[in-house]
């Protein structure tokens, strides 16, 4: 488990702070430890760091209180949607409160004409699509889990339709938010575009809790395609799929998704899904649009991935196969978890340009071999980003220090690439030793920026710098 240094605690603070919120708010606050424990971070090799006291907010004037109190006695306040996040984003190094919105979880408007919609912070992605769904509309941005619409915005996540759809910060048109000084403010009106000063939508999302608690998103929808035609091409090699995926990209094809799987992850993925899949490297797609158009578009994909020595391409005929083979994906860290029982996934991303990933990609391959490490390699190739994953026995020291030495290599070999060290999981705590080596002195300016909106650093404190 990788340790991060505790910040300094502000012992008489955090006491005082939570006697004043269990005063007024009672049972909404918690401070029994398996609580505690579920809200500092779980999902990752970093090790758990909890918060003090649990607060489950029900509105945006609860949480601006809260904010203010901790703000007078200099507290820690941690926001948690779902626990999805991948880099410690949710651990509370220095303690303090953890505001859990997850009962914010309203659709609070829908204007089909208009193609957007208002939310609170706690709805998930699957419950509002399923919300919309009689409306014949959508939201397009899935990074597999089923995360708050709350974290997809602090983590400016994306995930399997970005390469067609975009990420958060592609189809947020506004926010609400409480700063760290307890105000709230909007950022935005639900107007598609604006030069009305500075883009505090865009900088907030994507800050990681650090610069604001979100309390509110205004979201761009789609219009759900007529025809959806999903399908799936095997590689003789890893090379061979990335070179077809740069193939796709240059071309123009409008591709919804393309998710490259390597070998180890086929199989896993089989053992776990109960599939029958090649077990060789593998490109899974999908098109949306008209019939005519996804019928063109899977045409040429085929013509393409032939050039580079693909076969068995073979389209989905029915909405449950296609479910079924994204279910698939979606469950890729489980099958990997099966994959080798006992062992912990330590999950990274990072992303290049298209033109360097089957590079980047066969690179990674040959280093996890060089190290004896197990990496199945996932990723949303069609914007240049993947995960590779090491499986590691947490128990043996040598095997961790080895994992420890892949992941770091990764990103410097990302970033020398004029990549970057995380396409969607974030900084958090896992990435903060790559930030200032990818953007130089402009971290120095972010730095500023967090200083002068949270002069006293209680919001998420830890997270993207190190202090």
């Amino acid at each position: 488990m990788v340790k991060h240094a505790s910040l300094a605690r502000n012992e008489d603070g955090i006491r005082t702070a939570i006697g004043v919120l269990k005063q007024q708010y009672g049972e909404a606050l918690h401070t029994g430890q398996s609580i505690r424990e579920q809200h500092g971070h779980t999902t990752t090799w970093i090790e758990n760091q909890p918060p003090d006291a649990v607060f489950f907010a029900q509105s945006a004037e609860e949480i601006s209180n809260v904010v203010c109190i901790c703000a007078e006695h200099n507290v820690p306040v941690i926001a948690y949607g779902t626990g999805t996040s991948l880099e410690g984003h949710l651990n509370a190094p220095a303690g303090g409160i953890c505001v859990d919105v997850t009962r914010m979880d309203r659709v609070l408007e829908v204007n089909p004409g208009d193609l957007d919609c208002r939310v609170q912070p706690g709805v998930t992605r699957e419950d509002l699509n399923a919300y919309l769904r009689y409306q014949g509309q959508f939201f397009p941005v899935d990074p597999g889990a089923n995360a708050s619409l709350g974290g997809m915005a602090a983590t400016n996540a994306s995930g399997t339709n970005a390469v067609l759809y975009g990420t958060m910060k592609d189809n947020v048109l506004a926010l609400e938010a409480v700063m760290a000084d307890g105000r709230i403010i909007r950022t935005g009106t639900r107007a598609r575009k604006s030069s009305a000063g500075y883009d505090l939508t865009r900088l907030l999302v994507g800050s990681e809790g650090s610069l604001c608690i979100i309390t509110e998103i205004t979201l761009k929808l789609r219009g759900i395609p007529e025809s959806i035609n999903s399908a799936r091409c095997s590689f003789p090699t890893v090379d061979a799929a990335c070179q077809t995926v740069m193939s796709v990209i240059q071309y123009g094809l409008p591709v919804a998704r393309i998710e490259l799987l390597d070998e180890t992850m086929v199989k896993a993925i089989n053992s776990y899904a109960s599939l029958a899949l090649p077990e060789t490297p593998l490109l899974l797609l999908e098109f949306h649009g008209t019939e005519a158009s996804v019928t063109e578009q899977a045409e040429i994909f085929s013509t393409l991935s032939v050039e580079h020595g693909g076969s068995g391409y073979q389209a989905t005929t029915t909405t449950e196969e296609r479910n079924k083979l994204w279910k698939a994906r979606h469950d890729a860290y489980w099958a990997m978890l099966q994959y080798r029982p006992g062992a912990e996934g330590v999950a990274t991303d990072v992303c290049v340009p298209i033109s360097r990933l089957a590079e980047c990609v066969t690179a990674a391959q040959a280093r996890a071999e060089e190290l004896k490490l197990v990496v199945p390699i996932i990723g949303h190739v069609g914007d240049g980003n993947f995960h590779a994953t090491p499986l590691v026995d947490m128990t043996d020291a040598d095997e961790v220090a080895r994992a420890t030495e892949f992941v770091a290599w990764l990103n410097e070999y990302a970033i020398s690439m004029d990549g970057t060290c995380t396409g969607e999981h974030g900084i958090g705590q896992g990435k903060v030793a790559y930030l200032a080596r990818e953007l130089g002195a402009a971290t120095e300016f972010m730095a500023d920026i967090k200083q002068a909106l949270d002069p006293k650093n209680i919001l998420n404190p830890g997270k993207i710098f190190e202090r």
